[in-house]
């Protein structure tokens, strides 16, 4: 009876040996999974941070244009140092790597057949751990399938959107910055005073048709015959 039951407490040892490394193996995939995660996510807010910093030289090169010349780049090299300019001008002050790809290669989206530079990208296909929560600049963004589909464009006033009224004098992304000629003066509808207001009256019609005399003005140069009493004075 002895060695039977040292053999079922031996059986027994051993299942809850391999029931406990197990447990071991998927508490360590777990956890390496979500330092993975947590990785990745840190590497994309890394990258939306450079995205940032892309989108507002491109703002600066823009800004900077001078007449008459297209706001977009030729490439990102003039970003680190504008032609344009005698001195040294600088809208960005590297070409970053990127996180998630650990080089200096950018995907670029181009105006025209290479004419300029429209929205810098990574070249990572990978999926984005992060779909949601974007800032205001970035809203575009939710809901992609890729890394790659994040369009760094221009950077617009009030970050936002892209409906935002463009203040008047600034270079649009697609045409170069020309002189803009003044509008022609817009006449608004006055509105009707409201009841109840403390408002002049309207004046009256004028009518182009002299008036009739009344009938003392006819009157005025006929001679009255005198009363009563001053004929007894006479």
């Amino acid at each position: 009876m002895a060695p039977r039951r040292l053999r079922r407490a031996g059986g027994f040892t051993y299942l809850s040996l391999i029931i406990l490394v197990a447990i071991l193996a998927l508490t360590a995939a777990a956890t390496l999974k979500m330092g993975s995660l947590l990785q990745r996510s840190k590497a994309e807010e890394e990258l939306l941070d450079i995205g940032a910093a892309f989108s507002d030289a491109l703002k600066s090169y823009a800004d900077a244009t001078p007449a008459g010349m297209p706001p977009q780049p030729p490439s990102l090299k003039e970003l680190l140092r504008d032609p344009r300019f005698p001195g040294t001008r600088r809208h960005l002050r590297k070409i970053f790597v990127d996180p998630m790809t650990g080089k200096a290669e950018w995907g670029i989206t181009w105006l025209g057949d290479k004419v300029g530079v429209l929205a810098v990208y990574s070249l990572s296909d990978a999926k984005p751990v992060k779909i949601g929560n974007f800032p205001t600049r970035f809203a575009g963004f939710e809901g992609k399938n890729r890394l790659s589909e994040w369009k760094f464009v221009m950077a617009t006033e009030g970050a936002h959107s892209a409906a935002a009224p463009e203040k008047p004098g600034s270079a649009s992304p697609l045409v170069p910055n020309l002189q803009q000629t003044p509008a022609a003066p817009i006449s608004l509808p006055v509105s009707a005073p409201e009841k109840g207001a403390d408002q002049p009256p309207p004046p009256s019609p004028v009518s182009e048709e002299p008036a009739a005399p009344s009938e003392n003005e006819g009157k005025k140069d006929e001679v009255q015959p005198p009363t009563e009493p001053e004929q007894q004075r006479n």
